[in-house]
Order: structure tokens, then sequence, then C-alpha cells
């Protein structure tokens, strides 16, 4: 599913964000990314959907190669990748339903099309009820399910979510992750970076942890720790 060969990330300030990385992940896997801050975890995560190109290296998702991928072509590759922002890019004037939809009206999807992925995406996070609400309205938690709802409406092939449980109380980050796991268990590839020890450390799953731009430990099963 995806593929990183060799890849190097160096920002124009001389920054190294990324040291030679190589990393694979198979379909359906779900993986914590973790790490200290500036240890390279965004950075990689902006690479997957083309926010950022690498200074050297190859990046293949799908069998595309980024490298390749023509600017018009963009937005159909955009498509079958779901993101969760660290600060969620949500529309505070409009309501959960509205946020919901925006991903489809800039695909050209409307009418009752729309209106049946919108409000079985909002089932799927426990949100249907809240649909006419305005996200002022809405508890930090509530929030992040719009974030995940917006993210897999379109019914993408890769979920990415950076920090998907900051500032969550531990009993909310817990539904949220767990949330999370049911969209993989659907078949949707999961990148989760994460600063959550106790989440990462119970759900027991593939861990890369990252330090310096470079992957130090890449577990099955794996743990918080070392990091």
């Amino acid at each position: 599913m995806i593929v990183l060969r060799s890849v190097t990330k160096i920002y124009e300030n001389g920054t190294r964000a990324l040291d030679d990385v190589t990393l694979a992940v198979p379909r359906r896997d779900f993986v914590f990314l973790v790490g200290p801050n500036g240890a390279g975890k965004s950075t990689l995560l902006r690479l997957l959907i083309r926010a950022e190109r690498p200074t050297s290296g190859c990046i293949l998702v799908e069998g595309q190669d980024l490298a390749l991928l023509d600017e018009r072509d963009l937005p159909a590759f955009r498509r079958r990748i779901g993101v969760v922002f660290q600060d969620m890019k949500l529309f505070p004037q409009k309501t959960v339903y509205e946020n919901v939809a925006f991903p489809l009206e800039v695909a050209h999807v409307g009418g009752r099309e729309m209106r049946r992925a919108v409000m079985a995406t909002l089932e799927l996070v426990g949100l249907a009820a809240e649909a006419r609400r305005t996200l002022g309205q809405l508890s930090g938690g509530q929030r992040q399910r719009v974030a995940i709802a917006r993210a897999i409406v379109h019914e993408p092939d890769v979920l990415i979510a950076d920090e998907p449980t900051a500032n969550l109380p531990p009993d909310t980050a817990w539904e949220i992750v767990q949330l999370l796991a049911t969209i993989n268990r659907s078949g949707v590839t999961a990148l989760i970076a994460t600063h959550d020890r106790d989440v990462v450390d119970t759900m027991e799953r593939r861990v890369v942890a990252l330090h310096d731009g470079r992957i130090v430990r890449d577990e099955r099963a794996g743990r918080y720790e070392g990091v």
C-alpha cells in the first residue's frame, strides 16, 4: 500500500526532517508513528499526501510514484487518502452535516448520493443525531469525530491522522482511537501519529518510532517505550 525508499527531506533552512527513511506499510495495516516533537512524524505524513516533496528518495502509494504524479491528478489521488489534521481544519460556521459533506461537494457529488454517504458516515462515528448542530455546540471529542467523518466520507483507501487524541480526556481519547480501529477493520490502512503513550501501549499495534528524522524502531504489537 505505502512504500518509502531512502526518503530524505531537508527544508530550505537546513533542517533535516527525515533522513534516509525506508518503510513499507501493507494494505489494512494499523501503524502508530511515535517520537518526540521534531522527530519527523508530521513531515512523513505530509509527504504521503504530496503536501511536501522529498529532497531525495522514492514514495509509492498503491504503486503510484508520487514524484511522477501530475498536478492535475492530485485531487483524485488525495481523495484516496483521508486526513485528520492536528488542528482539525473544520469550518466553525458550518453544521456537522455541512462539514462532513464538504469533500463530496468539492468532488461534485450531490443529491441523494451525498446525503446517503454523509448520514451513513455520521452514523458510523456516532453523530447522526448531531447533524444539524454547529461546531460550537459540540464537545472536543465530538468535533474530533466530525473531523474523522469528513476524512472518511469519500471512502478512502488510507486514513492518516496527526495527533487525533491531543488535548482530549483519557476516556474520550480511547473512544477516538477505538473508532479509528473500527475504520481500519473495514479495510482502510491507518497511520496515526501520536504522543499518547497510554493509547499506544493499550492497543498493541505496530509501532514505528522516529528520532531525529530516522526510524529507530519498528515493532509489531509494539509499545511507546524507548521514545
